[in-house]
C-alpha cells in the first residue's frame, strides 16, 4: 500500500513539473520569425513549385551551348528561366546554386534536380528571389521526376541558413 502511495505522489510531482516547464518555456518562439534576433534577415524556407521558381542558368564550363540546353530543360519542367549566360569563373563541381534569403526554398528544390550534388552558395545581402544555377564540369544531366522526388525526400524540409531566421509561412 505504501508503494502505491509513493508511486502516485511521484506521478503527481512529475505532472506538476511538466506543466510548470511548459508554461515557463522561453523557447516557444525559437525557430520562428518572432523569436529572431533583431537585425537578422528572414529566409523564405517555403518549398516552391517549379512554376514559381526564377532562375538564371550560367555556364561555368568550356562547353559551348551548355547553359542554353540546360535552360531549355528547365523551361520544359516549368521553371522561369530569366537569363542564360556564361559565368566568369569556371566551376569543377556539378553545379553551384547562388541565392539570397528570398531564394532558400527555391534553391532547396533545385538541389534535388542535381541529386543533392549542387553546392549551395548563400549570400545574405542578395535581395531578389532568383537563384543562379552555375553549371560545372562534373554536370551530366538533370534528374528525372522520380529521382527529384527521392532527392527531396532525402533532403527533408528547407532550413534557414546560419545567420537568418525562417520567414512566417503565408497561409
Amino acid at each position: 500500500m505504501r508503494a502505491l502511495v509513493v508511486v502516485g505522489l511521484l506521478a503527481v510531482v512529475a505532472l506538476v513539473f511538466v506543466v510548470v516547464a511548459l508554461v515557463r518555456d522561453t523557447q516557444s518562439k525559437a525557430g520562428t520569425a518572432e523569436g529572431c534576433p533583431k537585425g537578422w534577415p528572414l529566409a523564405d524556407v517555403a518549398l516552391r513549385e517549379p512554376k514559381d521558381v526564377k532562375i538564371n542558368v550560367l555556364n561555368g564550363t568550356d562547353e559551348a551551348g551548355l547553359a542554353g540546353s540546360v535552360a531549355d530543360d528547365f523551361r520544359n519542367r516549368k521553371f522561369q528561366v530569366k537569363k542564360v549566360a556564361s559565368d566568369k569563373k569556371k566551376v569543377d563541381d556539378v553545379a553551384l546554386l547562388r541565392f539570397g534569403p528570398k531564394g532558400v526554398g527555391s534553391a532547396h528544390l533545385l538541389k534535388a534536380y542535381f541529386l543533392n550534388e549542387a553546392k549551395p552558395v548563400f549570400d545574405v545581402n542578395r535581395k531578389d528571389d532568383t537563384v543562379d544555377v552555375v553549371l560545372g564540369n562534373n554536370f551530366q544531366q538533370l534528374a528525372t521526376t522520380t529521382e527529384v522526388n527521392q532527392s527531396l525526400g532525402d533532403l527533408g524540409s528547407p532550413e534557414a541558413p546560419t545567420g537568418t531566421c525562417p520567414a512566417p509561412v503565408k497561409k
